[in-house]
């Protein structure tokens, strides 16, 4: 019977995290598809593009909420450790590829649209151990302006938090089963990132930050008649 619960809280986990806030919330501002725009994803960097920081920023928040809600929730129901790191992991699948989002490609094949899964880290994370937030936001907030792409922050989340699981679970803090989550969720976010690796193996990923400023100051070289 407790297995049966343990299941069922790790396949509500994943509807949960299949939610589309992003979705919801460029219709509802601008009326528009936000997988028709840009990436295509629907996650805070995406729907930014879409409606405006703001609604990014919301996007973000709410996404990042529902992956720490599954933890917050599978903690309450179950001491199970297992379940508590799958739950998350389980939200982020869901994020990344929504059962809410089936659609058919050009060759008719099925596929799950979603987003990177990011901000779900995040909540993930949170959830686990809430001081999280405190060291993975400024650290990716420097890694985003100095470093200077998006993609590379989403991925930094998930290897800032096994980090941080690991040195909590070599002081007795946590449990070795957390630090498995932050590998998971590093996993979940490559694989959402392949494209954007490849861009960034050939040097054209967009620039951000004080790269992109930088970039954007450069005289431009005069050419001979």
């Amino acid at each position: 019977m407790q297995i049966l619960l343990d299941v069922g809280i790790v396949l509500a986990s994943y509807l949960f995290g299949a939610v589309p806030f992003g979705l919801v919330i460029v219709k509802f501002l601008t009326g528009k598809d936000v997988r028709t725009i840009e990436s295509g994803r629907t996650g805070g960097t995406n729907v930014a593009r879409a409606a405006g920081w703001w609604a990014g920023l919301l996007t973000a928040i709410l996404d990042a909420l529902k992956a720490a809600a599954t933890v917050w929730l599978s903690k309450a129901i179950t001491g199970n450790e297992w379940v508590h790191t799958l739950a998350p992991i389980a939200a982020i699948l869901g994020h990344n590829y929504s059962v809410f989002l089936a659609e058919r490609d050009e060759r008719g094949r099925l596929r799950l649209r979603g987003g990177a899964g990011g901000a779900a880290s995040l909540g993930g994370a949170v959830g686990l151990w809430a001081p999280s937030a405190l060291i993975i936001l400024p650290i990716g907030g420097l890694i985003y302006y100095f470093v200077g792409y998006a993609s590379v922050t989403t991925m930094s989340v998930a290897f800032m938090a096994v980090i941080i699981f690991a040195v909590r679970t070599a002081l007795g803090l946590s449990p070795w089963q957390y630090i498995l989550y932050g590998a998971l969720a590093e996993i979940l976010l490559v694989l959402a990132l392949l494209p954007n690796i490849k861009r960034l193996a050939k040097g054209t990923e967009r620039l951000h930050g004080w790269r992109a400023k930088r970039q954007q100051k450069k005289p431009v070289k005069e050419t001979g008649a």
